[in-house]
């Protein structure tokens, strides 16, 4: 299944471009293109379980995440329902001077109809997932 990892520039402190990119209670209003609907599950200090409606390239998918976070440093989902259960999204972001690297790892797993369609489809996860990350990154800079 797709498995690959991006690297993403922004120029923005680090505690600002964290807040971006880890507020799925957000997603929904700032992103709409990728997220058009989330609904928070539970939240429990810095783990939560969210329910997600995400579009990558031509895939609506609907998952449940739990989101874990080491503020202003870490921020990893993983994916414990839906569409692609088992899936592991990591997000790591590293202060530069007057910038922010943020490095994603994305390890996507898909099951039953959802897996013979990634299979056999021609969706470019790795660059419909790079689109959302430069969503992010404009908003972070803004």
């Amino acid at each position: 299944m797709p498995k690959f990892s991006l690297e993403k520039i922004v120029n923005s402190n680090r505690k600002n471009t964290f807040e971006i990119f880890s507020n799925f209670e957000n997603y929904q209003r700032i992103i709409p293109q990728h997220y058009p609907s989330v609904r928070i599950r539970s939240m429990r200090g810095d783990v939560s379980v969210v329910e997600e409606h995400l579009i990558l390239g031509t895939m609506e998918l609907l998952i449940m995440a739990k989101h874990v976070f080491q503020k202003p440093i870490l921020h990893e989902m993983t994916i414990i329902g839906g569409d692609a259960k088992g899936s592991k999204i990591k997000q790591e972001f590293i202060e530069l001077e007057n910038e922010t690297k943020v490095l994603v790892d994305v390890d996507l797993k898909f099951k039953g109809k959802m897996k013979f369609s990634v299979m056999f489809g021609k969706n470019n996860f790795k660059q419909n997932y790079d689109m959302v990350l430069d969503d992010f990154v404009k908003l972070a800079e803004n």
